[in-house]
């Protein structure tokens, strides 16, 4: 893991954060700001992936002894931890949804896989995969001609999402990506690349399901 002080400036978390806000930021990374630094031997990167995976296995089961088993975490870093997750419990009145894999994908757009035109459309997420928006960017049959980056990436960047999504519906019901299908893929993850929005994942939807690219190993 290439340490905190080696990183380009605009990928270090407090960085990020100003250049970027809040929401493209991953859980590692808030966690890192929470912390401020690690110890002698662990990057303040490398704690907060081990408090993260902790975290994952259960919010509500983190103790304050639990989190002082782990090597470089302190009473008082710890109490930190403990006192930011009960302060947003106190406050957020609903959590949003989250995108964990494709069928989250398929649930979400279900109600176009059965239409009959076909409809291009994005899933903006935040840094922790939560749905910042769900948009239709256009409606016709889909080649490189309609699917402008430019348009794909405009509201992502005004969202200032960490990683977006692309889905469109096969009206005909195959799931096979076409060969438009896996250029279009190609040219926009290269497009995420330079304006920083990762490409989770292209699905096609259909009546009998869904076909995704990442699960393909496309990505």
């Amino acid at each position: 893991m290439t340490a905190l002080r080696d990183l380009h400036k605009d990928d270090k978390p407090r960085e990020k954060l100003l250049a970027k806000g809040v929401e493209a930021l991953k859980n590692e990374e808030l966690l890192a700001i929470l912390l401020g630094s690690g110890v002698q031997g662990k990057d303040v990167r490398k704690l907060s992936k081990e408090i993260i995976m902790m975290m994952n296995k259960g919010i509500d089961e983190l103790t304050l002894k639990g989190l002082c088993d782990i090597h470089g975490l302190g009473i008082a870093k710890a109490s930190q931890i403990l006192a930011s997750i009960e302060l947003s419990k106190r406050y957020l009145i609903k959590s949003n949804k989250r995108i964990t894999d494709a069928k989250d994908v398929y649930d979400e757009l279900k109600a176009f896989s059965t239409k009959n035109q076909e409809y291009f459309l994005t899933i903006t997420l935040d840094g922790a995969s939560h749905i910042i928006n769900t948009r239709t960017v256009f409606i016709g049959t889909l080649n490189q001609s309609l699917v402008h980056p430019r348009e794909v990436f405009a509201d992502a960047i005004a969202d200032r999402a960490a990683g977006i999504i692309i889905a469109h519906n096969h009206p005909s019901g195959t799931l096979e990506a076409s060969r438009a299908d896996v250029q279009i893929t190609q040219r926009l993850k290269e497009v995420s690349k330079l304006v920083g929005i990762e490409l989770l994942d292209h699905v096609i939807l259909a009546k009998g399901g869904y076909y995704s690219f990442s699960d393909e190993g496309l990505l």
